[in-house]
C-alpha cells in the first residue's frame, strides 16, 4: 500500500533530492556496519583470519555502496559538471581507495562520504552533527593509531585505552606527551587529528557563543517589549486622567449656574414678576 502522506512532500522535487532523502538511513546503517567491521580486527587481533577477511569484505562493501551512491547522484543531477565541481571531495573519497588499497585510505574515504551525506540531512542539526563528528573522530582516530603503533618496537601505544587517551589529548590540543606516535603514518594521523580537533572545537565554541548571544538578544527584546508596554500604559493612564479632569471641570461649571438659578427662585422675588 502506497504512503499517501509522503507524496505531497516529494512532489515536484528533483530526482537527486528524492534519492538522497530515501538513502539517508540505509547509508547511515551501513556506516555503523563499517565502524564495527573496522574495529573488530583491531580490538580483537586474535579473532582469526576468517573474521579479518569477513570484516575486510564488509569494509569494501560499505565503501562500494557509498561510491555507488555518488555515481547515482551524479547520474540524477541536472547539471553534472556543477555537481562534480561542488562535490569534488566526494569524488576524491571514491577514487582514493582505488589508487592504493590501504585500509587507512578506506577509513578516510568512507568517513568523508559519511560526513558529506550526513550534512545533507536537513533533520540533523549542527549540534548533533558536531557531537557525532567528535565521537566518530575520537573512536576512529584511536583505532587507526592503535593499528599503526601496536607493532612498532619503539611505540608506547599498545592498548585501546592508551589509544583513546592519546586521541583525546591530541584532539583537545593538550598533548601531555606520555603517549606519542613513533611511526611516520602515526604522526600523519596525529597531524590530521590535531587539525580536525581544532576545527571541531572552533565550531563548538562558536555554537555556544551563538546560543548565548541569541539568549541575550531574546532577553533584551523581552525587556524592550515590557518597557514599551509600560510606557504605553503610562501614556494611556495620563490621557484618562486628563479626560477625567476635563469632564469634572465641565460638570462643576454646569452645576454652578443651575445652583444660582435655584436660589433666586426660592429665596428672592422673581426678576420679571408683576408688582402689587
Amino acid at each position: 500500500m502506497r504512503d499517501e502522506t509522503a507524496q505531497p512532500t516529494e512532489l515536484g522535487q528533483p530526482a537527486q533530492v528524492r534519492w538522497e532523502r530515501r538513502t539517508q538511513r540505509p547509508l547511515l546503517a551501513l556506516a555503523v556496519a563499517f565502524a564495527v567491521a573496522y574495529a573488530v580486527p583491531i580490538v580483537r587481533p586474535e579473532a582469526g583470519a576468517s573474521v579479518t577477511r569477513a570484516c575486510t569484505g564488509v569494509e569494501w562493501f560499505v565503501w562500494g555502496a557509498f561510491a555507488a551512491d555518488y555515481v547515482v547522484r551524479l547520474a540524477l543531477a541536472e547539471h553534472r559538471a556543477r555537481f562534480v565541481r561542488t562535490h569534488w571531495l566526494d569524488l576524491c573519497a571514491v577514487v582514493l581507495p582505488m589508487i592504493q588499497p590501504l585500509r587507512l585510505l578506506r577509513l578516510v574515504s568512507t568517513l568523508l562520504l559519511v560526513g558529506r551525506r550526513a550534512r545533507m540531512a536537513s533533520q540533523i542539526k549542527l549540534t548533533t552533527y558536531v557531537v557525532g563528528a567528535v565521537v566518530g573522530l575520537l573512536m576512529f582516530g584511536s583505532l587507526a593509531v592503535l593499528s599503526v603503533e601496536r607493532e612498532s618496537p619503539d611505540g608506547n601505544i599498545k592498548t585501546l585505552g592508551d589509544a583513546v587517551w592519546w586521541s583525546f589529548t591530541t584532539m583537545t590540543t593538550v598533548g601531555y606527551g606520555d603517549h606519542a606516535p613513533t611511526t611516520g603514518l602515526g604522526r600523519v594521523l596525529a597531524v590530521g587529528l590535531m587539525l580536525s580537533g581544532i576545527a571541531l572545537l572552533g565550531v563548538v565554541t562558536a555554537n555556544i557563543a551563538a546560543w548565548f548571544i541569541a539568549r541575550f538578544e531574546k532577553d533584551d527584546a523581552e525587556e524592550r517589549r515590557q518597557t514599551a508596554a509600560i510606557e504605553a500604559l503610562t501614556a494611556e493612564i495620563t490621557a484618562l486622567r486628563a479626560q477625567v479632569s476635563a469632564l469634572s471641570g465641565a460638570a462643576v461649571t454646569a452645576a454652578v449656574p443651575r445652583q444660582a438659578s435655584g436660589q433666586d427662585a426660592v429665596g428672592g422675588a422673581p426678576v420679571n414678576a408683576p408688582r402689587s
